[in-house]
């Protein structure tokens, strides 16, 4: 078991630890260009319908008082053969033929709604990190799983997020992009992503997060931020620094006072509890 594992079932799925040198040492997988995805056709005006998931998350997705998004997967199953349809649709899509903000909005939205199919196919769960169906001994988790096949390739949620997404684009935003379907992830967006919308939900996504408590905050003095920023402290500029002037750009209020004068990370912390909406912080 790696590191972020093992302090993760110390803390009961609330991972929290000091910050260390390298985020490598909590086994986060780098960008990993798979270079099969780079193709695409700059002058494609082909467009992408994500109507279904669109409704899908407008029916079964929810905003609490604590600031988080969650989603009903009780009743979410009751939709589950729409989920399924339109996942069945952009496995047929010939993605390599989009021009590249086609496929952002693609491969956003095909990660969510693969995560949400995985959890409704073994709910109820306490935690996505309980659907040990990953390769290897250690697994943990569903993410090294073939959940579709594109094109004739088979795609786990790490293909698409780590070998796809960040390595193509190097938008740190995906973070706030794609959802892992805890409580501690950025909030799944509201609606689907789309080719017009996608940098309006990015920046919302960002700020919404970064101003929430999970995202970063001071305690007595020591600024205490989401472990993202650890596991993937490469995509926000592998520095506390880099991290800071992130979080800088996009906090307001006390927090943003508070960041003025930061100059390091002192901890992080995430909590892998499902984001289901019968839950409560």
């Amino acid at each position: 078991m790696d590191r972020r594992l093992f302090l993760t079932a110390l803390a009961g799925g609330i991972t929290v630890a000091a910050r260390p040198a390298s985020a490598q040492l909590f086994g986060a997988p780098e960008p990993d260009l798979w270079p099969r995805w780079t193709r695409h056709d700059p002058g494609s005006q082909s467009p992408v319908d994500h109507t279904q998931w669109d409704a899908f998350l407008g029916q079964y997705l929810s905003m609490h008082p604590d600031g988080i998004a969650r989603l009903d997967y009780a009743a979410a199953a009751g939709g589950r053969s729409a989920l399924d349809n339109y996942l069945g649709r952009l496995a047929a899509t010939r993605v390599s033929f989009l021009n590249r903000a086609e496929q952002f909005a693609y491969w956003v939205n095909l990660y969510n709604a693969a995560t949400v199919q995985v959890i409704l196919d073994h709910y109820p769960v306490d935690s996505i990190r309980d659907i040990d169906i990953s390769p290897g001994l250690f697994s943990n988790g569903p993410w090294g799983a073939p959940v579709t096949e594109v094109e004739g390739e088979a795609l786990t949620l790490d293909d698409i997020e780590h070998r796809i997404l960040r390595p193509i684009w190097g938008d740190p935003r995906i973070h706030y992009a794609v959802n892992c379907a805890a409580l501690g992830c950025p909030n799944l967006q509201p609606v689907a992503f789309t080719a017009a919308n996608t940098e309006s939900l990015l920046e919302a996504g960002a700020r919404t997060y970064v101003n929430h408590p999970r995202g970063a905050r001071v305690d007595g003095g020591d600024l205490v931020v989401s472990s993202i920023y650890v596991w993937f402290d490469e995509d926000f500029g592998s520095t506390d620094a880099g991290v800071i002037t992130h979080l800088q750009r996009y906090a307001t209020g006390a927090l943003a006072s508070d960041l003025a004068t930061a100059t390091a990370i002192d901890d992080h912390a995430y909590d892998w509890a499902l984001n289901e909406a019968r839950q409560s912080l």
